[in-house]
């Protein structure tokens, strides 16, 4: 399993190969909440589509992407100039950069954030600004090693097709020859995501997807521990629901020390 380029709530990486599996023939892929991008690399790796469109509704996050596909050499001497003020000057050059980010979306900016936070977690406020703190004991990974991280991520990506927008704009372009795997944040989180959506227009894009002929694999509710996201998919939108263990919750780790078992709902509409 290959090191994330991207730190993302939500990380599917524990669940790719296994989700990848499930996938069926198709021409062009689409994945319109791209976060960390663990499923796109699985895809890229084990079928090598032709094309693929990935996208987000987070702008920095998308402008991130192009940088380590077009201009890896950029992101890298970015990252070992701040890493290396960091280790001198210590933790005011953390908040410094943050305060940058906020201000400007510098996507050199958000990954250097996302390589010496709490955990490695990209959090933003209800106002879009990151909002995470420096992780005191971790002061970031060695160049040496985020560059090889970077490079291989570059190499595999270049034919995916990177786009900032609605994921129901995107999802607007396939037909009956492509494929989808869509992976929202859960309706009842807050704080973890970029941006929310809205459970009726999520449920007729579905339908839209259903009219068109497009298959597509859904990763959406599921139970954590105790606690149970129960947001429930009309029956008539897909065919198949399985359920999918894919670990601890990173969550649950940084509030109490305590791991629970994470299980996601997958819905497959073929």
């Amino acid at each position: 399993m290959i090191d994330p380029v991207i730190k993302w709530s939500g990380s599917k990486r524990s669940q790719a190969d296994a989700l990848v599996e499930l996938f069926p023939e198709f021409e062009t892929y689409y994945e319109p909440f791209l976060g960390g991008g663990s499923v796109l690399y699985a895809v890229l790796e084990k079928r090598k589509p032709d094309f693929a469109v990935a996208s987000d509704i987070c702008k920095p996050l998308i402008d991130l992407w192009r940088l380590i596909q077009q201009d890896p050499e950029t992101l890298v001497r970015a990252y070992t100039k701040d890493w290396e003020r960091l280790q001198s000057q210590g933790h005011t050059i953390f908040y410094e950069i943050r305060d940058r980010f906020n201000e400007n979306q510098n996507p050199e900016d958000l990954f250097f954030l996302s390589r010496t936070c709490v955990n490695g977690l990209i959090r933003f406020n209800s106002n879009g600004e990151f909002n995470n703190s420096l992780h005191y004991t971790r002061r970031g990974i060695q160049p040496s090693r985020i560059e090889k991280i970077i490079k291989d991520w570059s190499k595999v990506i270049k034919k995916v097709e990177f786009i900032h927008g609605d994921y129901k704009e995107i999802l607007k372009m396939a037909t009956s020859s492509d494929f989808a795997y869509l992976d929202p944040p859960y309706f009842n989180t807050r704080g973890r995501y970029y941006g929310k959506i809205d459970y009726e227009e999520f449920v007729s894009a579905l339908h839209d997807l259903n009219n068109k002929g497009v298959h597509y694999v859904l990763s959406y509710d599921g139970m954590r521990g105790d606690i149970v996201y129960p947001t429930k998919l009309p029956e008539e939108v897909y065919e198949r629901h399985l359920l999918l263990k894919s670990g601890n919750s990173s969550f649950k780790k940084v509030m109490d020390k305590m791991n629970q078992s994470v299980f996601e709902s997958v819905y497959l509409d073929f």
